[in-house]
């Protein structure tokens, strides 16, 4: 066989097909209890062959996955998450007859991890031969598949029909020994830690299958397996009696080794490709990622010295991360790791690593924004009062102004227009208005600030972390705060702390932050220029909003504050534009000196919208549908600005 293959050289719809488990994986936020004591769990997608698939595309490949999941919530959530990330998923079976598995995690230390599997007839385990379609298996330049996936008779049958089909069309053949003495009724059922158990019954099983493959990758332990000795060295000679394939085998933070041929006596002289040195958290996905990132370089025909570059540095960076599958590194992740001429021990704590990882990973893209804001909180109770009506008809009222929106959507679709709707809703009036819009693929931000605090302060108080984790992910963090870097020292500096502890908290959380600037008026200063400090300031104390929320400005300091972000924070997603109760007119104005201005996104817009017909309802001078139609109507009103000023 050649020593990798090349897409280049190939027409192939796919790179690789990843057969095996596809399970969810709970891992446990409490590090260093018992999986008796802990509390928490964070839900990841989980399962060897479901891992390679996701980091491999992560990477660049064109993979795919060929399982089950169950009709369940849990199914969809792997599938959505495979796709999300670039997965083919056409090969995943929906069983309507069993659920989809689980795996419980915890992390005791850098090597201690109690594991539960619950795969009691599960769905990936019930995959059948009738499931593996040959005409997809040949679409692909290789087939990986997981040990788990012969260690049973159904499974077995599958594995080996699509091992067939693979051979029949020059599809590469790749085997994860993947060992788990659980999965091989080996242990007891609690037992998921254990790592190997010699067993003589496995060993022959395994060895039937290993002719089939091109490729076989697998830890020293499962090499032992394979081959049937404690000895590594007799082990991979035993191993190669039975298969002309490539042998990796991964030795840890020691790196890995590659053999072909003959296997010598010693393994002393085969060459070892060692790996970058990292604090380990835990070794769990260390394996999966050294898959994934190994793939990435031999389906690409790159060297062997590369392939295992690229697959030491996925795992070294996955074991310093929690979990697996998200944990997976992206190509920018992987250059600036490789590339740091100092040794990156803490990937954890490395500031631009972690925020090449957040910004290259699990983002949608937004197209032009259209953002309805009434996160406002005081204002509607003002307007409540002047109504003379109870401050409990304003969550109704934000019920109607979603309504609003959902009909705008659908003209803007039914018009074909490019953009997507969002809103700014608070919880104090908005709680069910968020609830109501979530999962709808809406762009969803709500406020963390107390209103009109100078210094800052949260709503939440300063535990704002704790408040973050009861939060729905795509629920986007904003914080308006009120700073002029020419504040008096005290009060820059505490709100300086207050902006810096949010920003860690949505690290922490995994939220994206949207930052609302509002320089005030001070005696003190007279620069012209203050907005774009303050946002240089905020740069300069290493806070990388996601998102800008700012006032309209003249089209030569668009184009500072654009060249400020672009050099400073290539990652952010951009600035929308806020209203402040301005006249259409005005802020339609304010929309054509950004338009063209890159980073500039869309808009956010509140009491320019809902003022006025807000104030009618409250006071019972207007229906519900009057109320609708007025806000669809400047709403509208405002979409068709942004976009006009767009076309010219």
């Amino acid at each position: 066989m050649t020593d990798s293959v090349s897409p280049a050289t190939d027409a192939r719809a796919l790179d690789l097909i990843c057969l095996g488990r596809l399970a969810v994986d709970l891992y446990a936020q409490q590090l260093g209890a018992r999986l008796e004591d802990v509390d928490s769990f964070a839900k990841y997608l989980g399962g060897s062959s479901a891992n390679v698939a996701f980091g491999s595309a992560r990477l660049g490949l064109r993979s795919a996955m060929l399982s089950r999941v169950g009709d369940d919530h849990m199914g969809r959530f792997l599938v959505e998450t495979l796709r999300k990330e670039g997965c083919d998923t056409r090969g995943i079976a929906v069983d309507a007859e069993r659920l989809t598995a689980l795996v419980l995690l915890g992390i005791k230390d850098r090597s201690t991890f109690p594991l539960l599997f619950y795969r009691e007839n599960c769905a990936d385990m019930a995959l059948t031969a009738d499931d593996i379609d040959e005409a997809y298996v040949a679409s692909s330049h290789a087939l990986l598949i997981t040990g788990t996936h012969f260690s049973a008779a159904g499974v077995y049958a599958a594995s080996m029909r699509a091992l067939e089909y693979a051979a029949r069309h020059g599809v590469q053949r790749i085997l994860d020994i993947d060992y788990r003495p659980v999965l091989w009724g080996l242990t007891g059922k609690a037992d998921g830690e254990t790592r190997f158990i010699a067993s003589a019954e496995v060993s022959r099983h395994l060895q039937s299958i290993l002719p089939h493959f091109d490729l076989i990758v697998g830890t020293e332990e499962e090499f032992a397996i394979a081959g049937g000795n404690a000895d590594l060295a007799q082990s991979l000679a035993n191993v190669r009696r039975h298969t002309d394939a490539v042998l990796v085998v991964k030795l840890g933070a020691q790196g890995c080794m590659v053999l072909r041929g003959e296997i010598p006596a010693s393994l002393s002289s085969v060459p070892k490709h060692s790996g970058r040195r990292v604090e380990v958290l835990n070794v769990l996905g260390a394996g999966d990622a050294f898959m994934a990132g190994f793939l990435s370089g031999w389906l690409r025909g790159e060297s062997e010295t590369r392939c295992c570059e690229l697959g030491n540095a996925c795992g070294a960076l996955v074991v310093s991360r929690h979990g697996c599958a998200p944990a997976m590194p992206t190509p920018a992740e992987l250059d600036y790791f490789l590339g740091s001429k100092q040794a990156i021990v803490r990937p954890d704590q490395d500031p631009h690593l972690n925020r090449l990882h957040r910004a290259g990973v699990g983002r949608k893209a937004w197209g032009p924004l259209f953002i309805f804001a009434f996160d406002h909180r005081q204002q509607f109770f003002e307007l409540a009062q002047q109504a003379g009506c109870d401050i409990e008809r304003v969550p109704q009222l934000k019920r109607l102004f979603v309504d609003a929106v959902r009909q705008t959507q659908a003209s803007l679709r039914e018009q074909g227009q490019a953009g997507d709707v969002g809103i700014l809703a608070d919880d104090s009036h908005g709680l069910d208005v968020l609830n109501a819009v979530t999962g709808r693929g809406w762009w969803i931000g709500r406020p963390v600030e107390m209103q009109f605090s100078r210094p800052l302060l949260f709503e939440t108080g300063r535990s704002i972390g704790s408040a973050l984790l009861q939060w729905p992910r795509e629920h986007i963090v904003k914080c308006l705060v009120q700073y002029h870097p020419d504040d008096p020292p005290l009060l820059r500096l505490e709100q300086e702390a207050q902006i810096k502890a949010l920003y860690e908290a949505t690290q922490g959380s995994g939220h994206e932050l949207l930052i609302e600037l509002i320089p005030p008026k001070i005696e003190a200063s007279t620069d012209e220029n203050v907005l774009l400090r303050a946002i240089k300031r905020f740069y300069n104390l290493g806070i990388h909003p996601d998102w800008w929320k700012l006032e309209s400005q003249t089209r030569e300091v668009w184009q500072q504050i654009d060249a400020l972000i672009q050099a400073r924070d290539p990652c952010c997603r951009g600035v929308v534009l806020l209203g402040r109760n301005a006249p259409l007119d005005e802020l339609g104005q304010g929309f054509a000196d950004a338009s063209g201005i890159p980073v500039c996104k869309g808009f956010a817009v509140g009491r320019s919208i809902f003022q006025e017909p807000s104030r009618a309802w409250l006071a019972g001078q207007i229906d519900d549908a009057t109320l609708t139609a007025r806000i669809r109507n400047a709403f509208e009103s405002l979409i068709h600005a942004w976009l006009q000023a767009a076309r010219s």
